[in-house]
């Protein structure tokens, strides 16, 4: 049933919402396709859309005019090719042993990332008698996945190994692209045009979310956002120019006078010095709301926002609940059944990651799928 006005949209029963705008997100993919000029933008949905749903972020993305995609594993890219059939997949784990006949049947392509993929590929392909779309994942200097500069040089030369796939993008990665003034990311640039240059000519990829930022030398002719997309902040300083995509709320079940001495929560670690009013909010570690964001004595907590008035957070996160302190906030709106916003846009993900020490990746695939999803938008 709908709120109230100003209230969320959901039922009666509903002790916490994510609302997912994806408006916002078609939004954010524009404003990148724009950063990337000439270039193709393709988008990132592993891991089910960065937390976000991939089967409505992936269809609200094609209708935005993306056409390329990447995901993490198989499984991923066999259920983003049930929901967009003409979509090109790229799936970055690259090819487990006896998996090509499922990339075949998919119409999928792996990201290789050793000769010893390359191989198997080019084996498969010549083993059917046709070509077949892939890429190829160079090691620029992240030592993580791709081939090694050995592996580049063992394997340019075999003009009948190249014959027998479809390259049809080369690509690496970037470490430290959120840092604008890292030297890394010219290094791998650097590494990146030299190794490639050594494979037969195909389009070439290089920039993630913050890469794109760093300018036209790093956007060649496709880039590959993630976090950007979702309303993520790419960069570790400056403003975030995307548009926020989420919004968790939960619902006060419970308000009570508190007073001094007291204590709140698991383990009896905040210990108030003066009486409060708090609320006890139906959102915990279960729902993404991580326990590090607990604040024991001597912690001043995150503060969260109750209709625009700020409420920090008391005592330990548990699996379930919070605790906040209302004390500064009208009863009219602190009150039971009312909503907390816990991420929006007054509590971004980036002030949750940087009070739990991680970042806003972490926050936003972390998010259960205990709270009622309400898509907007798009």
């Amino acid at each position: 049933m709908p709120g109230a006005a100003g209230e969320p949209e959901c039922h009666a029963g509903d002790t916490a919402l994510l609302t997912i705008d994806l408006g916002a997100l078609a939004a954010n993919y524009r404003h990148l396709c724009n950063l990337a000029g000439a270039a193709e933008c393709a988008a990132v949905v592993k891991a089910d859309a960065y937390g976000l749903g991939m089967d409505e972020a992936a269809p609200a993305l094609w209708r935005a005019g993306c056409r390329t995609f990447f995901v993490a594993t198989l499984s991923e890219a066999r259920s983003l090719r049930a929901l967009l059939p003409d979509a090109v997949i790229y799936v970055f784990a690259g090819l487990m042993p006896g998996t090509a006949e499922a990339y075949l049947r998919h119409h999928l392509r792996p990201v290789l990332n050793s000769a010893a993929e390359i191989r198997e590929w080019a084996a498969f392909g010549a083993s059917i008698g046709q070509a077949f779309a892939c890429a190829v994942h160079i090691d620029s200097g992240m030592n993580r996945l791709g081939l090694s500069a050995d592996e580049v040089e063992d394997v340019a030369g075999t003009n009948d190994l190249w014959s027998a796939l479809k390259l049809a993008l080369v690509m690496s990665h970037l470490a430290c692209a959120d840092d604008p003034e890292h030297p890394k990311s010219e290094a791998q640039r650097a590494s990146f045009d030299r190794l490639r240059a050594r494979l037969p000519k195909a389009i070439a990829s290089l920039a993630n979310s913050a890469g794109i930022l760093l300018g036209a030398r790093y956007v060649y002719d496709l880039v590959r956002p993630g976090i950007a997309l979702y309303g993520g902040k790419p960069c570790r300083s400056g403003a975030n120019p995307f548009a926020p995509v989420v919004r968790l709320e939960g619902r006060i079940l419970q308000v009570r006078n508190v007073g001094a001495g007291e204590t709140v929560g698991y383990g009896a670690t905040r210990m108030l010095r003066e009486g409060a009013r708090i609320a006890t909010v139906a959102v915990g570690y279960a729902d993404g709301f991580f326990r590090a964001l607990s604040a024991g004595d001597g912690v001043e907590g995150l503060v969260v926002s109750v209709e625009g008035h700020a409420a920090p957070v008391l005592g330990r996160v548990s699996m379930d609940l919070i605790t906040i302190d209302v004390t500064g906030v009208p009863e009219r709106v602190s009150r039971r059944g009312a909503w907390v916003e816990l991420i929006g846009p007054n509590v971004t993900a980036q002030d949750i990651a940087d009070r739990a020490r991680t970042i806003d990746y972490e926050v936003l695939t972390s998010l259960g799928r205990r709270a009622a999803r309400r898509y907007v938008g798009g």
